[in-house]
Formats: C-alpha cells, structure tokens, sequence
C-alpha cells in the first residue's frame, strides 16, 4: 500500500460509490468512457488474451470490451466486496496493491478510477510491472479541467461567507505531469490525451445530485468535516448562476476525461534512432553551412 500523503479517504469512497449505487447511479460519463475505450482498442491490431479493468464502477467497459472480441479473459478488480453482476471474474483488490504477478497481463484498463488513487506514480509502476512485454495500459481519469465552474464558486462562497475556502473539489492530476508520470514508471510509447464535455443543467443543485449519483463528491483526507452552511450554499448557487449560466437559463459544468495509454517495452517497438546514425547531416537538409564546435560563424557565402 501506499506510504506516501493521503490525499483521498479511499474507505470513504467506497462508502459513496454504495451510496451512488442505492440512490440509483448516474453512469452517463462512464457509458461514454467504455464507448469510446472500445474505439481506441479497436485501432490496436491484436487480440488480448489476459487482461484486467482496475476499479472502474460500473460493468460498462467490461461490456463494451468482451463485445469488442479483441479480448480474452477480462477479470475485474474492485476494493470493494459488493457485486454488480455475475458476468465476471472478479478480484477483491486495490489498484494501490496489484495482486498480479510480474508479465501476467496483455491488458490493463481503468476507466474514471485511477484519479482517486492517493499513490498514482506506485499504481502505474505495479501496472508495468503485471504487464507482458509488449502489453498495453489503456485508462482514462478525471483531468484537472473538470468542474472548474463548481470550484470557482465555492472558493468565493466560502471566502465571503466563512472568511476562508475549503477544499471541495479534488486536485486532479494535469496532463503534463501524466506524461512525466508514464515515462518514470517505466513505459514506451506513452500517449497523453483529453476529451472536453460540458454538460447543461437546470440548476447548480442539479449537477450536485448528479456528483452524488456518481459517488463522486467530496471525498479530500483534508475536506472540512462540518456540514456546509445554508447561507455558503446559496451564496455558492448565486455565483454560479451570475457566472456560468447560458442564455436559455441553463447553466454549464465541464468534465475533462484524460486518456492515458503505454506499451511495456518490447524489442519490436519503435525505437529512438542511436546518436551518430544519421544517414544525412542536417546542415544539408535546412541548406545551411556547418559550423564545427570553436569556429566563429561568419556571413553565407
């Protein structure tokens, strides 16, 4: 397990997405998600014989995936012991403690999961280390983009009426330190992308019994304990109307959905060419004259 901070109370988590599940979740992002996973795996020529979904909340990717055909034995790795359904083999597990043994897997996906894991560069480095050569990590993760609206009017709510803001929204990860991430854990070829949606809703308290559909509000190790105010939730509510409504009265909340994908090392991979191995100088491809090291440049003739 992780040793590092403890930025998300993990059990508390699991506690929400039970929640989620007894009000009746709201899967509209993730539905999304596996839909689009099973696009971007069907650009990959080959079949995947082992793989394994890690923490994804729902059994929509898993459905998308074994309806795709490029994959084997899909087995799903939860934290928690409830079930969704019987269609899958399934692994009482963290994705901060992988319990795969070292070049057991072709496959590892995540879908809107990895964003809750307080130890991230552990959790990428265990993925690397279960993956074949030439096995492939597939994820996709709550960016630092999303609900942007949400945080700015809290922040100002807060301020106003408390005299200090609390942290309500979760500090996702950029996409820069992704990439950095992937390369220090190991994997070739890593591939950082976003997807952008703004979703519309009547009213602010709309989008939050959503969040809470999602098992997805406030679940900060340092979020403050007491209930919130009346008095900040409507100032919260008022700035969020002044600022992020659309002229037909409705009012916007963007979802950043980071893609993270990397192959572990193989020799059959594209490798970066060896210094010294170039077959023409590039002096001679930009038309310009070479200047060896300590000469002075002058003029072109």
């Amino acid at each position: 397990m992780s040793v590092g901070p403890t930025i998300f109370d993990r059990s508390l988590l699991r506690r929400r997405r039970a929640r989620a599940g007894t009000l009746g979740a709201e899967t509209f992002l993730l539905e999304r998600v596996a839909q689009d996973m099973a696009e971007r795996l069907a650009t990959v020529v080959r079949h995947f014989e082992r793989a394994a979904d890690l923490g994804t909340p729902s059994d929509a990717l898993r459905r998308a995936l074994s309806e795709s055909g490029r994959v084997g034995d899909l087995v799903a790795v939860e934290p928690a012991a409830h079930r969704l359904d019987d269609d899958f083999a399934r692994i009482a597990a963290d994705e901060e403690a992988l319990p795969f043994a070292e070049g057991s897997l072709d496959l590892v996906v995540s879908g809107l999961s990895l964003q809750f894991v307080n130890d991230l560069p552990g959790a990428l480095i265990q993925i690397r280390r279960a993956l074949r050569p030439d096995g492939l990590l597939l994820a996709a993760m709550i960016g630092g983009e999303s609900l942007t609206e949400l945080r700015e009017a809290f922040a100002e709510a807060e301020s106003e009426i408390e005299g200090g803001a609390s942290p309500r929204v979760a500090p996702f990860a950029d996409v820069r330190e992704l990439g950095a991430l992937m390369q220090r854990a190991g994997f070739a070829l890593p591939v950082v992308d976003t997807d952008r949606l703004t979703v519309r809703y009547d009213s602010v308290l709309d989008l939050m019994r959503e969040l809470r559909r999602m098992g997805a509000t406030n679940i900060l190790h340092e979020r403050r304990k007491s209930p919130l105010r009346r008095a900040t939730l409507e100032r919260m509510a008022d700035i969020y109307g002044e600022r992020f409504t659309d002229e037909d009265g409705r009012m916007r909340a963007t979802f950043e959905i980071v893609w993270l994908s990397g192959w572990a090392p193989h020799q059959s991979q594209q490798q970066p060419l060896k210094p010294g191995s170039a077959r023409q100088r590039l002096a001679d491809v930009l038309g310009t004259r070479e200047v060896s090291a300590g000469e002075k440049a002058g003029p072109k003739s």
